[in-house]
């Protein structure tokens, strides 16, 4: 598991605390106080991991999160002192895994990183294991190995999570899922968000499949279940 950490934090106390905590736990931890200094780090040497604060100098947390997301994959936890849901699910869209409102536990940050990291680990590990296949529902094509998805050809932008949610609905294909089930399998057991960060990102997910969209089905009341309208009978290996 990666040991690399990068926080960008601009409130000194906060940063100390979340550092000592951190080395504490054994982790590597590197220090960005404002936007524009996380991105010149981030370029310098990319870490396992990056505990982003939104408020921040030159550049917010949001727009670094994006700039990052443009070429990188890497784990973000941001923390920000707003609780709105509105702030939560803006921070998901651009791609954040998790987040943490302040103030927070130094004890659940930590479980938290450590949940991020792990889930991380996990799935480049199942990445590299997976069978150089892709699957193919019509024009609807997932390169397991690559980790990237195809809509009519053309390569899609998806968060990793993005792509963590459409794996786990097209290896349970048919099947529904409850909302529950979702948050264990694809957050993890020990993740600290609720039914409305599923439904977030089910609509970003929809957006990233384009016409293939209803390919996700809603089940009124529990969950979602994958369910292709082409070539609906099985996957087959794209040709």
């Amino acid at each position: 598991m990666g040991r690399n950490i990068l926080v960008v934090e601009d409130d000194r106390n906060i940063c100390d605390l979340i550092h000592m905590y951190l080395v504490k736990e054994g982790f590597d931890v590197r220090i960005a106080g404002d936007g524009g200094k996380a991105i010149e780090e981030f370029q310098k040497q990319v870490p396992d991991l990056i505990l982003l604060d939104i408020m921040l100098p030159v550049m917010d947390g949001w727009s670094v999160c994006a700039k990052i997301r443009e070429t990188s994959k890497v784990p973000i936890i941001m923390l920000t002192a707003k609780g709105e849901v509105f702030d939560r699910i803006q921070g998901l869209e651009m791609g954040a895994d998790d987040y943490v409102v302040k103030p927070f536990s130094p004890r659940e940050l930590m479980a938290r990183v450590r949940a991020v990291l792990a889930r991380s680990h996990a799935a480049q590990k199942n990445g590299a294991d997976a069978p150089q296949q892709r699957l193919k529902f019509g024009g609807l094509e997932i390169d397991l190995a690559g980790r990237e998805v195809y809509v009519d050809g053309v390569r899609a932008s998806m968060t990793p999570k993005e792509y963590d949610l459409l794996f786990y609905l097209v290896k349970n294909k048919g099947l529904a899922l409850s909302r529950d089930k979702l948050l264990e399998e694809v957050w993890g057991y020990d993740f600290f968000g609720d039914y409305r960060t599923v439904d977030t990102h089910i609509k970003m997910l929809r957006g990233s499949l384009g016409p293939y969209r209803t390919d996700i089905v809603t089940l009124r009341g529990m969950g979602y279940k994958f369910d292709p309208e082409n070539d609906a009978s099985s996957a087959s290996p794209a040709r």
